[in-house]
């Protein structure tokens, strides 16, 4: 500011001294005048280039200009630089928030007061079907059309969710979305999405999986109960007696069977992966299976075609008991489901790839496709009547499921209705080995049952 004052006097003094020499006392009037104006000449044309470069936006180096012009544009250059990094800080850290929102579980769109989408992330975007481009500034209600979302939004009170049709869903399993509206600002609306597809099917499970548990136990019960009465009321005979005793065992057998098979459930559900420090030798699994399917052809009263390919040269790592209840409860199956005078055949190979694949296939009425896909589903089955005659618990396969999961296997299963099926488990490569040395498992002959 001095050296603003001092240079307008400077400029007055010298045109005063330059008119006084030209023209005396009225010369020195003009040249006061004259170095006012050139004085205020120079300070416009300053203030107009600092003015120029703010309306420019600043966004370049200010003007070479001094004094305090210069000082000016000089601090508001740095106010202005300032102000940007403000503005890019709060640019990263939207950006950083929206990344954040968009790699988030959750469906997220922001509503205006008029309910109009403003953003919408990826995953609300699927689960909604809302297209995160073309449908911004759409009404959220013309674009989600379920009569439920439709009262939810209408009534006003946003205090629950509602669950609403998703759109990645299929006709097998249609897809279930949650969605909140959260009211903010003025106006505005937050709404949250969620897949509770697995919830509700969970659910739907558990539901089922109490009903079928308390189904199957309650008609052994109901049967026992009934002879027990009748026990208690008739004076029977002793064949009458005996007759009775025998079906009564055989339901108290069937609870404990089925008891048995939800405890297995829930241990391999409950329990760690298997390790691989266990070795087993394959035909030790098949001489078991073939014991177990001739007595149980036998109890069945069943004439059937057993053969067994008890020489397999391999061992494989992983919990003993639960391989062999996996490859039992698949040949118990085809023994039961397989009519007398059919065939059932098991046997082990090695794969070109260098895995292993134990295969059980039968003769039986053979599975309709559409039953395939949920036939490892707790208490499913194909033909109940026909299941609840052979005296399974419907676990059976859920059971094998959870034990080649557990091990890192795969099951499949081919069934061509009227022709047969066959159930294999394919071991993984790096749970097998060759026998250190041949043991003699079994003689590898057809075993007849009847």
């Amino acid at each position: 500011m001095a050296w603003r004052v001092g240079s307008f006097f400077l400029l007055l003094a010298a045109g005063a001294l330059a008119g006084w020499l030209a023209a005396a006392d009225r010369g020195a009037a003009v040249g006061v005048f004259l170095g006012a104006l050139v004085w205020f000449g120079i300070d416009v044309v300053r203030g107009s280039l600092v003015l120029e470069w703010l309306r420019r936006g600043a966004a370049e180096e200010p003007p070479p200009t001094s004094g305090l012009w210069g000082e000016i544009a000089e601090r508001m250059r740095r106010v202005l630089r300032g102000r940007q990094r403000e503005v890019e800080d709060a640019e990263a850290r939207l950006r950083e928030f929206l990344a954040a929102i968009q790699a988030s579980p959750n469906g997220v769109v922001l509503l205006d007061p008029e309910g109009r989408i403003e953003w919408v992330n990826e995953t609300a975007a699927g689960h909604l079907g809302i297209d995160p481009e073309r449908d911004l500034q759409q009404l959220i209600g013309n674009l989600l059309r379920d009569p439920a979302f439709t009262a939810y939004g209408a009534q006003g009170d946003f205090s629950r969710d509602v669950v609403i049709a998703g759109r990645a869903g299929s006709s097998a399993v249609p897809a279930r979305v949650s969605v909140q509206l959260h009211p903010y600002g003025q106006g505005r609306k937050l709404l949250l999405s969620r897949d509770v597809t697995a919830l509700e099917q969970a659910e739907t499970m558990r539901r089922d999986f109490v009903a079928n548990v308390s189904h199957e136990i309650r008609t052994p019960l109901t049967v026992m109960a009934g002879f027990i009465e009748t026990l208690q009321t008739l004076p029977l005979g002793e064949a009458d007696r005996t007759r009775y005793l025998g079906l009564m065992s055989q339901q108290g057998s069937r609870m404990q069977t089925l008891v048995s098979d939800l405890l297995t459930l829930s241990r391999l559900e409950g329990s760690p992966a298997p390790g691989a420090g266990e070795w087993t030798p394959v035909a030790s699994f098949l001489a078991q299976c073939e014991q177990e399917a001739l007595s149980l052809a036998s109890v069945l009263d069943k004439s059937l075609d057993l053969h067994f390919d008890t020489t397999a040269h391999h061992e494989v790592s992983g919990a003993p008991s639960e391989w062999l209840s996996a490859m039992s409860n698949l040949v118990s199956n085809a023994v039961r489901y397989t009519p007398s005078g059919g065939e059932v055949a098991v046997a082990w190979r090695v794969l070109p790839d260098g895995r292993g694949e134990f295969s059980v296939r039968d003769t039986g009425p053979g599975i309709a496709a559409e039953h395939l896909p949920r036939l490892t589903e707790r208490f499913y089955r194909v033909d109940r009547s026909r299941s609840r005659e052979t005296g399974g618990t419907g676990l059976g396969m859920a059971i094998v499921k959870h034990v080649v999961q557990r091990h890192g296997a795969q099951l499949r299963i081919d069934s061509t209705p009227g022709v047969g099926s066959c159930f294999a488990i394919t071991f993984p490569a790096g749970r097998m080995r060759p026998l250190k040395r041949t043991k003699d498992a079994g003689s590898g002959q057809p075993a007849t049952a009847g």
